[in-house]
């Protein structure tokens, strides 16, 4: 394996016969490079779809209502539907053992204002457990906790761009800021892998915002998160079922999806699983087709070349060389090719990728295509094993040849 003077015999024999070397390595090359683009694409679809619920947590449920598209038991079209806290309770009381997380919503929009700076932003009223829903990431103080909603706090969490606007470089954490006219104490500062828009929101309390604007139970929305250890078609199920259960208390059409719905993430992520899965078992199949057109490639290309020096291995045998040695300078210049030939074409497919990342992540949102070492490892070690093969049973027929039947062979 390290006999110098067999290494110095492989170049020499790459070296006079580059074309072949270059084809051989050539064939190697294209099907691991293809190989790499095709998955490092899917890979980049799949961050896509994993980047587009990065805000919310991977079991979050939505309860949404509006106003209603069609009659029912002799209710009229077009009646507006509200949800109150005695729908966030009906919730948990019937299903509070399959959910993780709840929390109610109330939507605002606020003029924030801190001295002289202010600007209007979005505020949202909820409870404890929506910091988890929303995957929210706190910086500095806290979140707001059940102690706020029971005693109808007037404490706020502000994102990490509505501290930079009102506040610069300047600590806002204890801080009093004027929310529509009222002062709220700052308790928290936090960040979100959702973006700006994300960061350019603020937090309160649920029942301080139902008792200072409005003096009612209402509410907006109830954001859930299901239980984890659910299956994803349980948790369809569980949303089904609950979506049932809120029409048929509410007196709503069951067909009625303006009136009442519920965004279930087990649904999307269900979706996202079996169109990856398509996806991957076709690259699988395209990838698997380029691997074995490789390997016919090197299989024919070494047939053709040790047939061609059939002469030489039976001139070798003729002065002493044993079998093992012809057959192991064979394997050894067929995996050097094809070791050397796939790691170009990892290098060249990672470079593209790398390359052109951008542009498929603006024109057709494939975002940081890549592709996983191990996989394109594996199929190198594929090809460069058939490699092996190909070109050992052949030299291993030449060097069993008697001398001078080789030395006879056209």
């Amino acid at each position: 394996m390290f006999d110098l003077d067999r290494w110095r015999e492989i170049f020499q024999s790459i070296n006079k016969n580059r074309l072949r070397s270059v084809m051989s390595g050539f064939t190697v090359a294209f099907a691991i490079l293809l190989f790499t683009l095709l998955f490092g694409i899917v890979s980049g679809l799949s961050n896509t779809f994993t980047d587009a619920f990065a805000d919310d947590a991977q079991n979050a449920m939505f309860v949404r209502v509006w106003k209603t598209s069609k009659p029912y038991k002799g209710l009229q079209t077009g009646r507006t539907i509200q949800l109150r806290n005695s729908d966030y309770n009906y919730i948990n009381d019937e299903y509070g053992n399959k959910i993780q997380y709840k929390s109610s919503r109330i939507y605002k929009n606020f003029t924030l204002k801190y001295k002289n700076e202010a600007s209007n932003y979005s505020v949202m009223a909820i409870n404890p457990d929506h910091q988890f829903l929303e995957k929210t990431i706190i910086n500095e103080g806290r979140y707001v906790n059940e102690r706020d909603i029971k005693d109808k706090s007037k404490v706020i969490v502000i994102g990490r761009l509505i501290k930079e606007d009102l506040f610069g470089q300047k600590p806002a954490l204890g801080k009093r800021l004027n929310v529509n006219g009222s002062s709220y104490l700052i308790i928290g500062i936090f960040s979100d892998e959702g973006g700006d828009n994300e960061e350019r929101k603020a937090f309160i309390p649920l029942s301080t915002a139902q008792m200072i604007y409005g003096n009612n139970d209402y509410i907006s929305q109830i954001a859930l998160g299901y239980d984890p250890k659910l299956s994803l078609d349980a948790a369809v199920a569980f949303g089904n079922q609950m979506e049932r259960d809120l029409r048929n208390k509410m007196n709503i059409h069951p067909d009625d999806q303006s009136a009442l719905s519920v965004q279930n993430m087990a649904e999307a992520n269900k979706g996202v699983g079996q169109f990856m899965g398509i996806l991957y078992a076709i690259v699988i199949l395209v990838g698997s087709g380029t691997l074995v057109a490789g390997i016919i490639g090197i299989s024919n290309i070494m047939i053709f070349v040790i047939k061609e020096r059939t002469k030489e291995f039976g001139i070798r045998k003729a002065l002493g060389a044993k079998p093992s040695s012809i057959v192991g300078i064979v394997v050894q210049e067929t995996v050097l090719i094809t070791t050397l030939a796939g790691y170009l074409g990892l290098s060249f497919g990672t470079y593209l990728l790398s390359l052109i990342g951008n542009s498929l992540e603006e024109d057709y949102f494939i975002k940081d295509p890549s592709v996983s070492t191990g996989i394109v490892i594996g199929a190198t070690i594929v090809l460069i094993l058939s490699g092996l093969i190909a070109s050992y049973i052949p030299a291993k027929k030449a060097a069993n040849i008697k001398p001078i039947v080789a030395l006879r062979a056209d």
